[in-house]
């Protein structure tokens, strides 16, 4: 299959190297990956600050760069479920459509369209688990599924293939990091303690790692953590299922 890499603004100026590690992790598995260069932002910041009609060029020029692919694959639920959800205001072309329907996030596109079932990956750690709130709420990735996995999480799976990992649940699995876009702007002393609560609910269990699926909920603990000298460290969900120690 044709499959196309998007890689969101964030993830591209200030942590190119998830885009790589999904890039690589996606042609072990036996895809063609391709990156259109002419890809841009999918809209989301500024739908997400009020200004959804200002961001209808974007979600055109995502469709354009996008349309011939067969899947549009990316790391971030937040992006992914965009695009799925929010390009309801375009005119629904075949193109749109298309669009709409063939964009996943990593996790869906690895469980759902490749059927992964192993892994050639290892990573020797207690690593946190975060639901991100888009893939959680919005795309479902921990909903119950027909595959035999008690309490199904498509993240969780993906990790569980991993060899040497320890993965670590919050007592409060749904519980929001407390970033959410422009509302850790507009309203950060609650974003921070939210995040605050977060990392002090995997780190009571001494993790030495926290992922997720989306990375910009990953960037705000980050900044957290490193404001207060915590040792723990962030990893997206791809570094993980592409490292091997």
């Amino acid at each position: 299959m044709n499959v196309a890499l998007f890689i969101p603004c964030y993830i591209d100026q200030f942590y190119p190297r998830v885009g790589i590690a999904t890039l690589e992790l996606l042609e072990k598995l036996g895809c063609n990956v391709s990156f259109p260069m002419a890809q841009t932002c999918c809209g989301q910041p500024l739908a997400n600050s009020g200004h959804e009609d200002d961001a209808v060029d974007a979600y055109l020029h995502f469709v354009e760069t996008f349309s011939t692919y067969d899947y549009i694959v990316a790391p971030s639920g937040s992006c992914s479920y965009h695009v799925r959800k929010h390009y309801d205001i375009l005119e629904q072309t075949k193109s749109v459509q298309h669009v709409r329907s063939k964009t996943l996030d990593l996790p869906e596109f690895l469980v759902d369209i490749l059927e992964v079932e192993k892994l050639d990956a290892s990573f020797h750690g207690r690593v946190g688990l975060h639901h991100s709130c888009h893939g959680l709420r919005g795309l479902r990735l921990g909903s119950d599924s027909e595959r035999v996995v008690p309490a199904f999480s498509k993240i969780r799976f993906l990790l569980s293939l991993v060899e040497g990992i320890e993965i670590v649940e919050a007592d409060r699995r749904d519980e929001c990091c407390g970033f959410g876009g422009t509302y850790a702007v507009h309203e950060h002393a609650l974003s921070v303690k939210m995040g605050q609560d977060r990392i002090e609910g995997f780190t009571s269990k001494e993790v030495e790692f926290i992922t997720a699926g989306d990375m910009s909920c990953l960037m705000h603990l980050e900044g957290i953590i490193k404001r207060e000298k915590s040792p723990v460290e962030i990893i997206h969900i791809a570094e993980i299922l592409n490292h091997r120690n």
